[in-house]
């Protein structure tokens, strides 16, 4: 049975306890929202997990690493050290989006170093076969589409993004819209390009009953790849998005038919002023089912610093109900991430994770707030290294400009919790 199926059966699997311990919840609120179809927990019968985590309504914001090669720049052990990176900074799961070198092997190797969820994209691995082979990336057979996410499965990956929301009424519309980047998606401009040369149905929409069938055998959650979303700020929520939206609604209802658990993908490019749409709109044409945001980047001039762009987005689109955030690095839109590239997108991510749990009044984020507040009140270093997102860059600038006494460098001697604490500590007396 699929986490879905336990839960509803009044099963309690190991990974729902040890969700049920990290979100500090009784097991039978992750029961429920599994059930129903609120919640998933990414989790492959072949993929032997020790940090399993439940995304969601209602639990803390979870974060997702993208890493993987490309053309050019294929390292397995480069690989492994952005997996080890993503880890050390919080990831909550990762994603293996290689699009070079030894696809399925790199795909294993991460799956069995990983101690949380992992997903990936297997449309890439039929377009690279066809490139590799001497075709056009789109030169592949309908049946290559179905096997790719078999041997995924087999690789043990815990959810997949399946762009299976655009159809043909969908892609016909698109060459007359009004956007300026019509397609921004890797996976859904292959899947386009598939239809268009061939003439036929998105084979993931047409066969969507034979993946359902995949997914339920290994307890795959799917991940509902949003073909069209807007690549730029001006081309946001409009019809094409929309569209594809309500396809995936339909698809909803028939992966909760079967128990298969399943996920929305959702735009990476929307202006501030509309991500509390966007995020309402999906929850509600959705019914209710965990969103999952690249971003959103809420401009698009931020080249370069993306991570914070995409933090800012990010955290007022997890407070209005996005449950899963997708991170941006540094390098998005110019060149392959590297190492410290990860590093720093996931710690951008968590930071926006932690703002949207605060704020929405997780008891959990609130509690490690007040301990953050009663550190910094004791000028307690240790404690607040120990509570901080991710520490390393703070204790390298506290040693390198030092300062002798409580507190430090920033105010010295004219620090206003030292003050305020001699004071009330009455080492300074009131001169009559």
């Amino acid at each position: 049975m699929t986490q879905m199926q336990m839960a509803r059966n009044n099963i309690v699997s190991e990974e729902m306890r040890i969700c049920a311990l990290g979100e500090g919840v009784p097991v039978e609120v992750i029961m429920e929202k599994l059930a129903n179809g609120q919640a998933v927990i990414p989790k492959n019968r072949l993929h032997n997990i020790s940090k399993p985590k439940v995304i969601g309504s209602n639990f803390s914001v979870k974060v997702n690493a993208n890493i993987g090669t490309s053309f050019g720049y294929s390292s397995l052990k480069e690989e492994l050290e952005k997996l080890n990176v993503a880890l050390s900074a919080g990831a909550d799961s990762v994603m293996v989006l290689s699009t070079w070198g030894n696809l399925s092997e790199m795909r294993r190797i991460i799956v069995e170093n990983s101690p949380v969820p992992v997903g990936s994209v297997p449309i890439y691995d039929s377009a690279v076969k066809a490139y590799e082979e001497g075709k056009n990336v789109i030169d592949f057979s309908e049946k290559d589409f179905i096997d790719m996410v078999y041997a995924h499965a087999k690789d043990g990956i815990d959810f997949m993004t399946i762009h299976v929301g655009i159809t043909k009424d969908v892609l016909k519309k698109l060459k007359d819209s009004k956007r300026i980047l019509k397609i921004v998606s890797r996976g859904g401009a292959i899947i386009a390009g598939w239809m268009i040369k061939n003439n036929r149905e998105n084979p993931f929409y047409e066969h969507f009953d034979e993946i359902l069938d995949i997914a339920a055998e290994f307890d795959i959650t799917l991940s509902l790849g949003d073909g069209m979303r807007p690549g730029a700020v001006v081309d946001a929520t409009d019809p094409q998005q929309l569209e594809e939206l309500f396809v995936m609604s339909q698809l909803v209802d028939r992966a909760r038919e079967k128990g298969v658990q399943v996920m929305l993908e959702g735009p990476g490019h929307v202006p501030l002023n509309e991500i509390e749409t966007n995020v309402k709109l999906m929850k509600k044409i959705g019914k209710g089912a965990p969103i999952f945001l690249l971003g959103p980047l809420p401009t698009d001039r931020g080249v370069g610093h993306d991570h914070i762009v995409s933090a800012v987005g990010a955290a007022f689109a997890a407070y209005h109900g996005c449950d899963f955030i997708c991170y941006v690095t540094p390098a998005e839109h110019v060149a392959l991430p590297d190492v410290e590239d990860v590093k720093y997108g996931v710690i951008a991510s968590k930071i926006a994770a932690v703002i949207a749990d605060v704020a929405r009044g997780n008891k959990k984020a609130l509690e490690l707030e007040h301990q953050m507040a009663l550190a910094r009140a004791r000028f307690d270093w240790n404690k607040m290294f120990e509570l901080a997102i991710h520490s390393e860059d703070a204790k390298k600038k506290l040693k390198s400009r030092p300062y002798e006494s409580e507190g430090c460098s920033m105010c010295g001697p004219f620090c206003a919790i030292k003050v305020t604490k001699d004071f009330s500590e009455g080492k300074i007396t009131v001169m009559m």
